[in-house]
Formats: C-alpha cells, structure tokens, sequence
C-alpha cells in the first residue's frame, strides 16, 4: 500500500506560486495552521485562497501571498471580523470575489461533481449578485420556469486540511462536530494535503473509520503535526485559543506583525512552536467551544 506521510515541509514544496488553495475548516475551527505558517514561511505568491476564513486568511494577507481571496466570510468567531484581512482588504493588497456561505458551498460542490454549475437561490435579490462580478442566471427547463442563479464550480489546484486522525495511506477521521465542507474541498482539488493531530498505523482495523469525510485515494500527502491546528480548535483535543487569538488580532500594525511572525511563526520547527504558546499540555486544557 502507499505510504502518504509527508512533513509540512515537503507539502508546502509540492505548492507553486500562482496555484488556487482551498483551506478547509471553518472560521476559528480546524485549520491547518501548521501548514499555513510554512506557507508563509516559503517563497509563494500570487495565491489564489478559497476558504471560509479565519487566522489563516489574515496571516497569507498580512504576509502578502494572496492576489486573489474567494471567501463568505474571514472570522475568529469570537472576534468577528479578522483584523489582519480588514487592513489588508482596505488597503486593496489583494482582488476580492465575496459570495454568499452558500453560495461558496455550491461552487465546491459543482467541483466535486466535475460539473461547470449548479442552480441555486443563494444569492439571488442581494448586492451578492451586483458585486460578485461573473455570475449568471439559468432559467428551470420544467413548468415552473424560475429563474436560478448559475453558481460557477470552483476548482481548486490543491486543498489543505485538517484532520483528528489519519493513517499512513490517507485514510482521515474527523470527530469534531463540525466537519462542514472539507469533503467538497477535498474533492473540487487536484490535490489534497492532510495534516493530522495523530497518525495511527491502520484507521481501517478501528471502527472510528466511520467517521471517514472522503476516500484515502482522494490525499496526496499527510502529515502528522501535534496540535497543528492551534489557535483554531480540533475538537475533541483542543479548543480556539482565545487569548492566543486576541494577542494575534491586536498585532495588525505593520510593527505588531513582524514582532508576532518573529514570535510565533519564523522558528527553527513546529516542537518551537508548541513551546511559544504555552506547550501542548496548555493547549489541551483549552475547552471545546459551545455555539
């Protein structure tokens, strides 16, 4: 059998510059943050993001990677808006196409299906459709012969997430309550890299393989990174680091930047990491967030 693992490292290397990333969880809740510190890290550019966003947003904007953003939405959850993107959207570093959370859901969607639309009602009778450049409408071919908007697929060149477990071949188990869209982003991607909180040898011999999102013939890399998704929550190991979130918000000042990417993300390894935020056994004392 294939054996998938990878270090952050060596997937961030398979990237190029110019390519369409989607990243997958959810606002403050499992994002691969691992990675996306190595991303800023390394020399790409001109990266196309599609996300529902979060930290990982604010830190590709505030470290200058992104030309273009396709998002509904760039949150902390707890903090609703987030500030790295506020001054980087203000400031027009970067080409904005903002739609609708269903709308974006759709657009994955017909990507995974390996269709060029799907018809929906997101959207329509909104500023969506007057701002989103590019969008169309479809009229039903049946009697009712309403008019739907045709929700482009958004394919994507690869696909970073965030997983509890996984094993060697790309088999992955979410057991967080929130596993939302990762299965669309994994299959809208020519390419999808995993980065786990525990590698086991075999999820198949194990019955939490239930919880499986899509097919291990779907990953391209894995990697194991223990706590790789802090500050965001990976549910049931660890909560959204509040007051790690609150330090990262108030440094959206050019100065506040370099301190906290000196801090917390230019160093040595991800073990570096862990040890600046307060160690693991601090991390997995953080509680689950209740909505």
């Amino acid at each position: 059998m294939l054996d998938k693992r990878m270090t952050p490292s060596e997937i961030v290397s398979r990237l190029h510059d110019g390519m369409t990333i989607g990243i997958g969880g959810w606002g403050a809740r499992r994002k691969p943050m691992a990675l996306v510190r190595e991303i800023v890290r390394s020399a790409l550019r001109d990266l196309t993001v599609v996300a529902y966003g979060g930290p990982d947003v604010g830190m590709l904007c505030a470290a200058g990677k992104v030309r273009k953003l396709v998002f509904g939405f760039v949150s902390l959850d707890l903090i609703a808006l987030d500030p790295h993107f506020r001054v980087a959207r203000q400031a027009g570093a970067f080409e904005t196409w903002e739609i609708d959370e269903g709308m974006l859901h759709w657009g994955l969607r017909a990507a995974a299906m390996r269709l060029p639309f799907l018809p929906t009602r997101a959207g329509l009778a909104s500023d969506v459709v007057r701002f989103a450049s590019g969008l169309r409408t479809v009229c039903s071919p049946y009697d009712d012969g309403e008019e739907l908007l045709a929700m482009p697929a958004i394919k994507l060149d690869a696909a970073l997430l965030h997983v509890t477990e996984a094993d060697p071949r790309g088999n992955t188990v979410i057991l967080s309550p929130d596993p939302f869209f990762d299965e669309l982003f994994a299959r809208a991607a020519d390419a999808t890299y995993i980065t786990c909180d525990t590698l086991v040898e075999n999820l198949c011999s194990t019955e939490r393989v239930r919880y499986s999102p899509f097919e291990r013939s779907l990953v391209t890399g894995v990697a194991e990174v223990l706590c790789g998704a802090h500050p965001t929550a990976s549910v049931p190991g660890y909560g959204i680091d509040v007051d790690h979130l609150n330090a990262y918000s108030a440094a959206a000042t050019p100065t506040g930047w370099r301190e906290y990417r000196e801090r917390y993300v230019d160093l040595p390894d991800h073990a570096s990491y862990l040890d600046a935020v307060g160690g693991v056994g601090r991390i997995r004392t953080i509680s689950a967030p209740v909505f």
